[in-house]
């Protein structure tokens, strides 16, 4: 699998199908044609692109029956659920953050926010979505045993590097990707720092990539 950072908290897998995770970039070009997008939560820097997009959408019950009356076609589900679409498996996993469809305006409700496990071509890949620290990540090691976490560092809207840094232990993946950081200066961190950290006091190896750098994990 190849999987890229495209920035903040976006990125895609690419194998035997094209997955796009929360495709929101500063600049708006994505740049990846999908044949599935997945979305954790309802706020619109991880909505993204996903009306301009017109694909295939795994999204909760709320976003889902929102983007099918926009057109799209949307598969609903909810926390601890899983549905394999196109031979991809996702599995929605709790997540701690608020979600509101905000180009509704405010109050228009976007159901809980999640994060998802996402199987493909064998590789397993964990997703966090934007969350704070909670005990339960553990489950989600001891149940799915993913190849690669996907952990937001940002702080203020989302657990910040000390708290990301039991997180990678709670998950135990062996490779942790930073994500949810310096898109704004309210979420500047040094991913470098977290990786020394991390890898000081663990046997965890931490990838910092740059927006649009890959990796390939067998």
């Amino acid at each position: 699998m190849k999987l890229t950072w495209l920035g903040h908290a976006c990125f895609s897998l690419e194998g035997s199908k094209t997955i796009l995770i929360d495709p929101f970039v500063p600049s708006g070009e994505i740049g990846v044609d999908p044949d599935i997008v997945a979305i954790t939560h309802a706020h619109s820097d991880h909505v993204g692109e996903a009306l301009n997009l017109k694909k295939k959408t795994v999204a909760n019950n709320e976003i889902a029956k929102y983007l099918a009356e926009k057109g799209i076609d949307a598969e609903d589900m909810n926390s601890g659920g899983t549905i394999e679409v196109e031979g991809v498996r996702f599995t929605m996993t709790h997540a701690i953050h608020s979600s509101w469809l905000e180009a509704e305006g405010p109050g228009y409700y976007g159901g809980l926010a999640a994060g998802f496990v996402i199987s493909l071509d064998g590789v397993v890949v964990y997703h966090a979505g934007d969350t704070a620290l909670f005990s339960d990540m553990k489950l989600v090691g001891e149940l799915y045993h993913p190849d690669v976490a996907l952990l937001p560092i940002g702080g203020r809207f989302t657990m910040g590097p000390e708290e990301a840094m039991m997180a990678a232990q709670f998950v135990g993946a062996p490779l942790v990707i930073p994500m949810h950081y310096g898109t704004w200066p309210k979420i500047e961190q040094d991913p470098v720092a977290f990786k020394k950290a991390v890898e000081r006091t663990t046997d965890i190896r931490v990838l910092v990539l740059k927006p649009g750098e890959s990796t390939h994990i067998e």
